[in-house]
């Protein structure tokens, strides 16, 4: 799953080491040439602003605005990438773009022409909001098939933590709009927030797109779609790490384009942020860079070696992109990481039976490392293995084969139980020549594969659907339940009711305890991971329990981690009552967390399994039969 990144504030104390798994971006301004400014003398800098507003003002003055030039002043431009490859400092060594591919698609894109309008090439109209007659009944968001009952009409219970749930997102919401509106982060204790480039990249508006939309929350919904339309721009002289900017700004608009009914501005705006990113596969090995500058799409080549996950957790949303607009440049080079990946698995050094290590460099398409973990740096690369599989309506079962063949070798070599209480538990193999001997650490990030396990031994049907299942996919779905009890004991066992960051799972005999937490481990940032298995065991499964265990963290949530005029705080320490708090609400908080809640209370046919697949941000991508050429 994701991970988190924290930018070093001044006077701000509590700066994780997991928070630099991802190198998600560099904190400085972009390091090009010196301006002009440098070059003059302050007098002289004064004089020359001040011809230029001067002669701005007889201009406008000669030659006051039409009215087409007030409506194009509020339409958001896409802006083309500057595809100058002269910056050496940025590439060390420019290599070739993957060349694009012909479309034969170019009528996939629903520009929702006036009927009667069938002019070839013409420019898409200027994006308007969703009417009515484009969603599902009721409903803002439209789903296929189609959605009986946004609440359950014969469950009270469950319609009633539904909806304090959405209460949740509200007050989250509305602390962030409060204080933080359009910035990528939110700071809830200092009532303010913080861009990932200059003027921001819409990261915590975009990732919450969706959940708007699946709550029908309308009034939020149209003030984000309006900063989406007239405010987003990726033309940002900013590095930004791929995967973060992959899943959670290209995926929410992808999703929301999805669920809106084909909203144009969605897939205008992700468009042109998959035409920068692609920027990062310039390599021979097809190993894409970390990084790359939004201006201009090329590679920040600072960023090395690149995470196993960071190259790996991006194909869903490329691919998806290609789908729908005809242009498989995206498709491509999503692919060929994967085909790497393949060739590096059959070589068999330094992986093992399907489990690879957690580095890999760009240049020579090799792993630096032979720690296999899959917690940080690791973690979405086995995720993404199944979900590309069920994402085409399992037409390329080599994902199916490279996952079964992933679930293998964590059985044979990472698997451990605690004592007393025989927790299953996945551990960490720091080095390949001493198998059998797994570090008993876990991140809270593995908590994801609990879930994924399950969903691969069904392949999204629930059980009550009688899917066909082998004697190993029974066996798939039992583990799913045990490393799911597990991460929820991960919550149980500490006095706020919240999981830390990591744990210890102590396997002596005379354990008194099954989990340890380590001082600088006690912190909870709101994630998502244990929330997505429980969701989608119940899904699968229907078993309450994992309804139980949701609203049992929900409301450690509400009691821990809720500011009382809005906005939702990390803590720092989960083992102290009162537990000291932490100034940051990150993206997945309204992404993922809440998301997941409001899903395992909502009917089971709302967003089904077989139908649609969440990426690593939990952004909903429809399952699809791919036409590509």
């Amino acid at each position: 799953m994701l991970p988190t990144h924290r930018l070093s504030m001044p006077n701000e104390k509590a700066v994780y080491d997991d928070d630099n798994k991802y190198e998600k971006l560099n904190n400085k301004p972009f390091r090009g040439t010196k301006g002009l400014a440098a070059f003059l003398k302050p007098r002289q800098l004064i004089l020359l602003i001040a011809s230029i507003v001067a002669i701005w003002i007889v201009y406008r003055h000669s030659n006051p605005p039409t009215t087409d030039d007030l409506v194009a002043d509020t339409t958001t431009t896409t802006t083309s990438i500057n595809t100058d490859t002269s910056n050496d400092d940025l590439l060390n060594g420019y290599i070739p773009p993957i060349p694009d591919r012909p479309s034969t698609n170019e009528d996939k894109i629903d520009w929702h022409r006036p009927e009667g309008d069938t002019t070839k090439g013409s420019s898409p109209p200027q994006p308007q909001p969703p009417s009515s007659s484009s969603t599902t009944g009721p409903y803002l968001f439209t789903q296929h098939p189609p959605l009986a009952s946004l609440h359950h009409v014969d469950d009270a219970d469950a319609a009633y933590k539904q909806q304090r749930i959405v209460d949740a997102f509200r007050h989250a919401w509305k602390g962030y709009a409060t204080d933080a509106f359009g910035k990528d982060e939110y700071q809830p204790l200092r009532h303010q927030g913080r861009d990932w480039a200059p003027g921001g990249i819409g990261l915590m508006i975009v990732d919450a797109l969706d959940t708007m939309l699946l709550m029908n929350l309308t009034d939020e919904y149209q003030q984000a779609r309006e900063w989406v339309a007239t405010r987003l721009d990726f033309d940002k002289k900013q590095d930004v790490n791929v995967f973060e900017t992959t899943i959670r700004v290209l995926g929410g608009l992808l999703s929301a384009y999805h669920l809106s009914g084909n909203d144009p501005v969605y897939l205008e705006k992700a468009t042109d942020l998959g035409q920068r990113l692609i920027g990062a596969f310039q390599t021979n090995s097809g190993i894409p860079y970390s990084s790359i500058v939004l201006s201009t799409g090329l590679p920040f080549t600072a960023h090395v070696p690149s995470s196993t996950a960071e190259v790996t957790t991006i194909q869903l949303e490329f691919k998806y992109l290609s789908h729908l607009t005809g242009d498989y440049k995206y498709w491509d080079a999503a692919e060929r990481v994967m085909y790497k990946m393949k060739d590096l698995v059959d070589a068999g050094e330094p992986t093992i039976d399907g489990l690879v290590p957690i580095l890999i460099h760009p240049i020579s398409g090799k792993f630096t490392t032979s720690e296999i973990r899959l917690g940080s740096r690791g973690d979405s690369y086995y995720e993404y293995l199944l979900k590309q599989y069920l994402q085409t309506q399992k037409s390329e079962p080599l994902y199916m084969d490279m996952y079964r063949q992933s679930v293998r070798g964590i059985r044979q070599h990472l698997l451990a139980r605690s004592q007393p209480n025989n927790l299953l538990f996945i551990g960490e193999l720091h080095n390949l020549n001493s198998l059998g001997q797994i570090s008993p650490k876990m991140d809270h990030l593995v908590c994801f594969i609990g879930g994924s396990f399950a969903l691969g031994a069904t392949q999204g049907l629930r059980l009550a659907q009688e899917p066909l299942m082998t004697h190993v996919d029974e066996q798939d779905l039992e583990l799913g339940r045990e490393i799911t009890r597990t991460c929820y004991e991960m919550y149980n066992t500490t006095a706020t009711g919240l999981a830390s960051e990591i744990v210890y799972f102590n396997t002596q005999e005379d354990s008194q305890q099954d989990i340890s937490i380590h001082p600088g481990d006690r912190h909870n940032l709101l994630r998502p991971e244990t929330m997505e298995s429980i969701f989608l065991m119940y899904r699968i499964t229907g078993d309450p329990i994992y309804r139980e265990w949701g609203w049992k963290i929900f409301e450690a949530f509400e009691k821990y981690t809720k500011l009382p005029d809005g906005g939702y705080t990390a803590l720092r320490d989960v083992t102290s009552i009162p537990p000291t708090q932490d100034d940051r609400m990150d993206t997945f908080f309204l992404a993922e967390t809440l998301k997941y809640l409001y899903l395992l209370f909502s009917p089971d046919d709302m967003i089904p399994l077989d139908h649609y697949v969440f990426n690593s941000e939990a952004h909903p991508l429809p399952v699809f039969s791919p036409n590509k050429p």
